[in-house]
């Protein structure tokens, strides 16, 4: 006799293990099924987390070699780059570990192995001993996360051609590394191995970098980026990838429409990513694609078939963790009968370089093609306190706000900590804010926090410290 569920989710990363907790907190008896053999997806895994752990770590690096300008005198710094990648995969055990201990506490049976459809009620999963196990379920959600996208024709092999995944596990530094992509991605592991020693270019098709930013904000990045050293290959097009023993050989098309070949030591390839579902036998249970391979849901996270529902990367949508997480929540309180939702105008995005890159809602571009009236407040971390007196005064605030009912539209930040103070932001628009309910709050002093203050006076062009 197979074993029952009134929920099963395939898929373990940041939006599966969520929903699943969730749901069992909610009373449903719930499966999770993880092919991986550890918890957490690419996130906890190959992404989010070691990433930070590493650019944490190579930012240390970096400020050491500059504390004698500080006044704090060391000697004989080196880098040990294997302990380095230790201390990197120790955070990633403990989250892990920590993520199968929340399914212990909350009673979710976790299945290790991959889980594909026999029927929509059936699902197989085959274990990490290749032994098939089939459960039964009312229900499932699907939260199998996406993959990298590699150039057509070239394949990683994850020690010269890298996806972020063999970036993240390098043996040694690289002379020279190409980042093809001027995405998040690219832009982050790139920053680590030129804090590290790596000569780093970046080659963008596109005219400028991280495409769907706030352009402002984008450029004035852009400037940041090459003034640390990395170089920037724009209106350049990759035509072909070759490898030999020692090197990599790329064919471009440059921004004059010369061809042009460079070479480099390793080259990660970083265009994107696609929906992880080849193993999950859509078809066998008839659930429906788009034409860019995503699975196809309404507004409740409901597939063509009756009772089988997808989150996260599989779906439409910015490809974060985060947002998985929110539609998790969300599909696990409407299994349940509750009135689960998703505000995705206030789904906020970060760049953990340094200066961090942070958004969230509309930009300006946007803005100008809805053909929306706005008003606009900027104030720069040069005249904040607490960013002068720690010498990290690069990067501004921009808020975007209604013309017309004063309603904050979009805010997007370049700077010190601005992954965690877009938060305050993300709060406020998530109930309607002002720039005037803004600029009235009283925020502590010194903190990097009051940037967000004077950008919210300046909208009405009364900041006082600019």
């Amino acid at each position: 006799m197979s074993e029952k569920f009134d929920v099963t989710v395939i898929g373990g990363g940041p939006g599966g293990y969520v929903c699943a907790i969730r749901l069992s907190q909610l009373g449903l008896k719930t499966a999770c099924i993880e092919s991986r053999g550890s918890l957490g997806g690419t996130c906890l895994n190959v992404g989010c987390i070691p990433s930070k752990s590493l650019l944490n770590l190579s930012e240390n690096f970096t400020k050491a070699k500059n504390f004698s300008k500080l006044g704090i005198e060391i000697s004989d710094l080196k880098l040990n780059l294997d302990k380095m990648m230790k201390n990197k995969e120790k955070a990633v055990t403990i989250l892990t570990k920590g993520v199968e201990f929340l399914f212990k506490k909350n009673k979710v049976s976790y299945f290790k192995g991959v889980g594909k459809f026999k029927s929509k009620n059936k699902i197989s999963i085959i274990d990490n001993n290749n032994q098939e196990i089939l459960i039964e379920t009312k229900s499932t959600v699907i939260a199998t996360g996406s993959e990298p996208t590699s150039i057509p024709g070239v394949n990683f092999d994850e020690t010269q051609i890298l996806s972020s995944t063999g970036a993240l596990s390098l043996k040694k530094v690289p002379k020279k590394m190409i980042v093809v992509g001027g995405g998040y991605i690219g832009l982050e592991m790139g920053s680590v191995w030129s804090r590290l020693g790596s000569e780093v270019h970046v080659i963008e098709f596109l005219d400028f970098i991280t495409p769907g930013m706030d352009r402002e904000i984008s450029n004035e990045f852009m400037k940041i980026l090459t003034k640390q050293g990395i170089k920037f290959h724009l209106k350049t097009k990759v035509e072909k990838v070759s490898k030999s023993k020692e090197s990599v050989l790329i064919d471009v098309l440059n921004s004059e429409g010369k061809k042009e070949k460079l070479d480099c030591d390793v080259v990660l390839i970083s265009i994107g990513r696609k929906p992880n579902t080849k193993s999950l036998n859509l078809d066998g249970a008839d659930i429906k694609i788009d034409e860019k391979g995503k699975i196809k849901v309404n507004k409740k996270f409901q597939t063509n078939i009756s009772d089988v529902y997808a989150i996260g990367d599989v779906i439409d949508g910015p490809m974060l963790a985060h947002k998985a997480e929110e539609e998790g929540i969300a599909v696990a309180e409407l299994i349940a009968g509750q009135s689960g939702h998703v505000n995705y105008d206030v789904i906020p995005g970060v760049i953990y370089t340094k200066p961090e890159v942070a958004y969230v809602g509309k930009t300006e571009e946007e803005l100008k093609n809805s053909n929306k009236i706005y008003k606009i407040g900027k104030f720069p971390f040069m005249a904040n306190s607490r960013a002068k007196a720690i010498d990290e005064a690069e990067g501004f605030v921009k808020i975007l706000a209604d013309s017309s009912t004063d309603k904050v539209l979009g805010v997007h930040i370049i700077g010190p900590h601005a992954g965690e103070i877009i938060a305050e932001v993300a709060v406020a628009m998530e109930f309607g804010a002002s720039s005037e309910d803004i600029a009235r709050t009283c925020h502590a002093h010194p903190t990097f926090s009051e940037a967000i203050k004077e950008a919210a006076l300046s909208v009405d062009k009364r900041q006082i410290h600019s």
